[in-house]
């Protein structure tokens, strides 16, 4: 069907529904089709803008493929040149380091496409966490958005091994919408199964050098960054012993010394220590851009 005989079509139904449904009905229909009009206008866009400027030899799949929104768009059209499995797989090399601070890995269970509830995949974690709560829920944020982000049409995913508490799998859902689609503000707590709210962190607020440290507002939460060699990492701004801040203290080597009490954490290692632990954030690190979840129950911490 040609472009012109689209559009007709389109406007027939949307007065055809406003004959049948009133004119309310016809205003939300107006604003779907602008929405879709948008996300595919900005999809082409976007095609165009990468295809000029790829560099030359360049596979233009690879190059449409690294591009979120476009690739979002293949997969809606099953036109993305890597299968599902192929592109979960992508995803949890993704999050492998960060699981690596938690002593953990993960593996692929299985992948059942033609689940009654919608493709869901089966993960198992192995060694991780540590039967710590805020170890288990950090990385089960962030296995939820790396796969969200790269394999969207997972409805859902189980992950064995999330709390040994449970003796059945975790049932987790994949998120809904974008990191800067959520809301400014966040419930006071958090159930298990619901979905992080995940923020992007502009550049300055990153520490630059392997060694440094910095500080950052996160709605209305202070976070501790980290980075060491090869990795950075997220912690809430306080000692589990003392309530001290952390921005003042020592990093020695892969130790956080807290300055008002002295108690050392391990910061590859989800912030363990002799004596306590450090409440971990989940953080996704790729193509320049850095993005922390904040759960329910670390936004409705005191501070």
């Amino acid at each position: 069907m040609a472009g012109q005989e689209t559009g007709e079509r389109i406007g027939a139904l949307l007065d055809e529904l406003a004959r049948q449904a009133g004119p309310e009905a016809r205003d939300v229909a107006d604003e779907l089709v602008r929405c879709l009009m948008e996300f595919y206008g900005e999809g082409l866009a976007r095609t165009v803008r990468l295809l000029r400027s790829a560099p030359k030899g360049a596979d233009p799949l690879a190059v449409l493929t690294a591009d979120e929104l476009v690739s979002d768009l293949l997969i809606l059209h099953d036109l993305h040149p890597e299968d599902t499995a192929t592109r979960v797989g992508r995803a949890l090399d993704k999050v492998r380091p960060y699981l690596g601070s938690h002593a953990g890995d993960v593996e692929v269970a299985g992948l059942d496409m033609e689940a009654a509830d919608g493709p869901t995949l089966h993960l198992r974690l192995r060694g991780s966490c540590d039967g710590c709560p805020s170890s288990t829920q950090t990385v089960r944020w962030t296995i939820e958005e790396a796969v969200a982000r790269i394999a969207p049409e997972v409805a859902h995913i189980e992950v064995e091994g999330m709390a040994a508490e449970s003796p059945q799998p975790a049932l987790l859902q994949i998120l809904p919408h974008r990191p800067d689609d959520a809301p400014g503000e966040a419930a006071p707590s958090a159930e298990p199964g619901e979905a992080a709210r995940w923020y992007e962190l502009g550049p300055r607020s990153l520490p630059v050098g392997d060694g440094e440290t910095g500080v950052t507002e996160v709605a209305g939460r202070t976070l501790l960054l980290v980075r060491l060699p090869g990795q950075l990492y997220a912690y809430r701004d306080r000692c589990p012993l003392c309530a001290a801040g952390l921005a003042p203290a020592v990093l020695d080597g892969e130790l956080l010394r807290c300055a008002g009490c002295g108690a050392a954490f391990d910061v590859r290692r989800a912030g363990r220590g002799d004596r306590g632990h450090l409440d971990p954030v989940p953080l996704l690190e790729e193509n320049g851009s850095v993005r922390v979840a904040l759960p329910g129950e670390l936004l409705g911490a005191g501070p």
